[in-house]
């Protein structure tokens, strides 16, 4: 979204503007971006080429073995990450490169047909589709003006101070998580802080406080998807498991009841944190309530085309809703709900050809390349091989030992592989070895949601990570490094509440 430059300008000092680099300084860059792009080669290369790796033994002496094809899969993990993170090509083609190399080495099935089908039929998965869906709400709520008119009745409420501006926005991001999928909540949302930024500065160049509010908009939504069943599938995955290992259900209530304690700190946590990171350059920007007035009032009454959306994506909102706690509407999936609505739009004409050209196809391949590595480490063994190997590392160790070195297992894993398949792979084997060491079933379930719901450090870890990318506010790397703390902080957090906060709510830690 571009909003009118001329009715953006503020009274504030102009900012200033980085250093335009020169051909040396950009030439420099492709050298470092081709250097990485060959560690990402020569890590895959030396994973392919090593010996076989010794099995791994879980607790139980069951041994399991890391396949030829499972030994390259997590060559091509390493290689991927490595891209991901440096962005020596563009994120999407990164996921492109994932899909090419299983194929050409065979790693989903030994006909070839029928390798290229997994490998590419993944770009297609429900989930990359869901995401489609969730970034027309956003084209939406950007084309008929809905991101201004709640942009600048935040700003009216919020006021001038930079540092209320980000309060305010991680707020109305957290609170929508409740009741929706954070990838949809992410897509609302992005239209919205890019109408928020055009009356911060009129240049296109990145500034602290335009990163604080992206990459914050990616962060806070992970914390508030945490907290309820509806803010993400990870959850019902997850209980499920739960369910089929431990023989107890997990309500609704029980799982918010534990998880908006941690969820909400981590929001006022992560706001903090934004502002000694990401610190903007104004404290205020003087005029802007009044000037938020102003164009909020130019805008008129909300019209005929702007009702209609808003009851299209609530229709939606609600049905997601109700398909995690009315039983028989699980059986509608929740891809297909919200590309009904997309559909919708096109059809009432609120969205044209014009629009579907505009999808930022750089993400959709991004998710795709993110899925296709998922089902790879799964099928191939290579995600329960890694599981087992490091949390037979825990097997001797204190309780509370184990529980953070299990979260921070899935910590990572859910950076690379979508949070979905990291819960697949971790919780079970997590779950079966816990009675070894007296751990509770319920704090392993738990922490293990926490961390899978804040993957800080790379865009392919979340979608609303992806979309904050597209704000062009930050690199991958300048994300990366702001993920690290953040992380650091979570690990933190998790562990205080492992210890003493959830024991004090009831929640049992240790096994009778």
């Amino acid at each position: 979204m571009n909003d009118n430059p001329s009715e953006s300008g503020t009274s504030g000092p102009p900012l200033k503007t980085p250093h335009i680099p020169d051909a040396e300084k950009a030439k420099s860059g492709e050298w470092i971006k081709f250097f990485w792009m060959l560690v990402g080669v020569a890590l895959f290369c030396i994973v392919y080429f090593m010996p076989s790796f010794p099995d791994a033994i879980d607790p139980a002496n069951k041994r399991f073995t890391l396949s030829y094809e499972g030994k390259t899969a997590l060559g091509l993990f390493l290689l991927a990450a490595t891209w991901w993170v440096f962005e020596v090509v563009p994120i999407g083609v990164t996921g492109i490169t994932i899909g090419v190399i299983q194929v050409l080495f065979l790693l989903r099935a030994p006909d070839p047909s029928d390798c290229a089908k997994a490998a590419f039929g993944d770009f297609m998965d429900p989930s990359v589709w869901f995401i489609i869906g969730s970034i027309t709400f956003g084209m939406v709520f950007s084309k008929t003006g809905l991101t201004r008119r709640m942009a600048y009745k935040m700003l009216v409420i919020a006021g001038e101070k930079t540092s209320t501006i980000y309060l305010g926005t991680y707020i109305i991001t957290a609170a929508l998580t409740l009741i929706m999928a954070h990838t949809a909540v992410a897509a609302t949302i992005y239209p919205l802080l890019r109408a928020i930024y055009s009356l911060y500065s009129d240049e296109d160049k990145p500034t602290r406080f335009g990163k604080g509010l992206f990459i914050g908009m990616a962060f806070v939504a992970g914390a508030g998807s945490i907290i309820t069943l509806l803010g993400a599938a990870r959850g019902a995955v997850a209980i499920g498991f739960y369910k089929d290992v431990v023989g107890r259900e997990v309500t609704f209530f029980e799982l918010t009841f534990f998880m908006l304690p941690i969820g909400a700190f981590m929001v006022f946590l992560l706001w903090l944190f934004s502002l000694v990171v990401f610190k903007p350059e104004r404290k205020s920007i003087p005029g802007l309530r009044e000037r938020a007035k102003m164009l909020y009032e130019r805008l008129g009454p909300i019209t005929r085309i702007e009702i209609v959306s808003l009851v299209i994506v609530f229709a939606a909102i609600i049905m997601l809703g109700l398909r995690s706690l009315v039983p028989g509407l699980e059986s509608l999936h929740k891809s297909a709900i919200i590309l009904v609505a997309t559909i919708l739009f096109f059809v009432l004409r609120i969205l044209t050809i014009k629009d579907l050209e505009e999808i930022p196809w750089n993400i959709v391949l991004l998710f795709g390349g993110a899925m296709s590595i998922g089902f790879c480490l799964w099928e191939t063994g290579a995600a329960e091989w890694l599981a087992i190997q490091w949390l037979v590392l825990f097997q001797e160790a204190h309780w509370f030992v184990f529980v953070i070195g299990m979260a921070f297992f899935v910590l990572i894993m859910t950076n690379l592989i979508m949070n979905v398949a990291a819960i697949a792979i971790s919780v079970p084997v997590a779950l079966v070895m816990g009675p070894y060491l007296g751990v509770a079933p319920e704090v392993i379930l738990f922490s293990s949601l926490v961390v899978a719901g804040m993957p800080f450090l790379l865009l392919v870890g979340a979608a609303p990570n992806a979309i904050a990318y597209e704000s062009r506010q930050f690199t991958s790397g300048q994300f990366f490094l702001a993920g690290v703390p953040a992380s650091i902080l979570l690990m933190i957090v998790l562990a205080f509440f492992v210890a003493v906060i959830w024991p004090l709510m009831g929640m049992p830690v240790v096994s009778s």
